[in-house]
């Protein structure tokens, strides 16, 4: 049974068709690449799962655990073990990145969480991600630099354990530092076996440390070509031109 099967899905953006019948699988413990140019789609692909009502399902269908995914509404996807990082974090003031992870977790489980247990838990990913403690009393990504918003996201990813995450251009815009600080914590995700993950990228630095199992070009809303991990290798030496002139 795969975690994620899409079959023949298109998406349109206020009536431009972005994606054209793209079919894409994703089992558990698999690392899935999806690499393009800029405007190939691969954010859509990630709003369409999500179901970000601004992307319009013109075709096709998406199951995640076997169910139908696009008869349940954004906040549901979520509840059943879908997360997705952004491009750009949004700021959230009057409520705190422990007090929203804490919020986001008592949601996804239906339970009180135990305040002692759960500063512990936050504690030990902060460390992972070498983040300042005080980072987690301020206000959400308020006055975070680009790069503690990615971390801050990223501790989000290890605290709710998803069972599957999106990642959409998570090193845009990081430094190299960073960008190897973000890619320990999702290393530490990695480690779940049950779990499955999509980079959606144009770059290959935050891959350059993680093991991946399936890479996918995608060129104006279609997968060109499907590989694995020395796919990415060859992205980095020769770019995409001999996929966009196919």
């Amino acid at each position: 049974m795969s975690l994620l099967s899409i079959d023949n899905l298109s998406v349109s953006v206020e009536e431009k068709q972005i994606l054209k019948n793209l079919t894409f699988q994703v089992n558990k413990g698999e690392t899935h690449v999806l690499m393009g140019p800029n405007g190939a789609g691969k954010s859509t692909l990630g709003n369409a799962i999500m179901g970000n009502p601004a992307y319009h399902i013109d075709g096709g269908s998406i199951f995640f655990q076997d169910e139908d995914l696009l008869a349940k509404p954004v906040n549901e996807r979520a509840k059943a073990g879908i997360f997705m990082s952004f491009q750009n974090p949004i700021e959230v003031p009057g409520i705190t990145l422990s007090n929203f992870i804490r919020s986001a977790l008592e949601q996804k489980t239906g339970q009180r969480i135990r305040i002692f247990q759960f500063k512990k838990e936050l504690e030990k990913a902060m460390e992972v991600l070498q983040m300042d403690p005080s980072y987690a009393e301020r206000d959400l990504n308020v006055g975070f630099s680009g790069g503690e918003k990615k971390k801050a996201e990223i501790l989000q990813l290890l605290m709710l354990k998803p069972s599957l995450a999106i990642l959409d251009e998570t090193d845009s815009g990081l430094d190299v530092d960073a960008v190897r600080t973000v890619s320990r914590g999702i290393l530490e995700y990695q480690k779940d076996k049950d779990s499955a993950l999509i980079i959606i990228t144009h770059s290959t630095g935050i891959l350059s440390s993680l093991h991946v199992d399936h890479t996918h070009i995608l060129v104006d809303g279609e997968i060109v070509a499907n590989g694995d991990g020395s796919l990415v290798d060859e992205i980095n030496r020769d770019g995409f031109a001999r996929y966009e002139h196919n």
